[in-house]
């Protein structure tokens, strides 16, 4: 029987660090579905417009060996249709969520992996900045 994996995440400035979440992730099970956030959706959620668009993040995220069907996340408050809609047996989110979506554990098992130390989106962001 084959375990459907899901995930989700900005991926922008994609990085070494977003590389092995999706790897480790993918190890969960048989097929990874990634969820990448909308535009609108990092706006509301870090008050910053992602570096890179919608659609090129879609296109890094599909480009990746490890990930088999990639949809835009419109909404947070959405998870748990997203799970249903994608036949999800894994919920797969980083640590820094650890415990937020332990209430999907009805629907499907949830693993929180820990993050690539001392790579964070944001730092790349602001050392880019900094040196330009």
């Amino acid at each position: 029987m084959s375990r459907t994996v899901i995930t989700f995440g900005t991926f922008d400035v994609f990085h070494v660090g977003h590389l092995r979440v999706i790897e480790r992730a993918a190890a969960l099970g048989d097929r990874l579905v990634v969820g990448v956030s909308a535009d609108e959706l990092n706006l509301r959620k870090k008050g910053r417009e992602p570096v890179f668009s919608q659609a090129e993040r879609l296109a890094i995220v599909a480009a990746l060996k490890a990930v088999d069907e990639v949809f835009v996340e419109e909404s947070l408050e959405l998870k748990r249709h997203y799970i249903t809609e994608h036949g999800a047996d894994v919920l797969v989110m980083g640590d820094d969520w650890a415990g937020r979506f332990d209430e999907m554990k009805d629907l499907c098992e949830v693993v929180y992996l820990p993050r690539t130390p001392a790579i964070s989106t944001t730092a790349l962001i602001e050392k880019i900045s900094a040196s330009a």
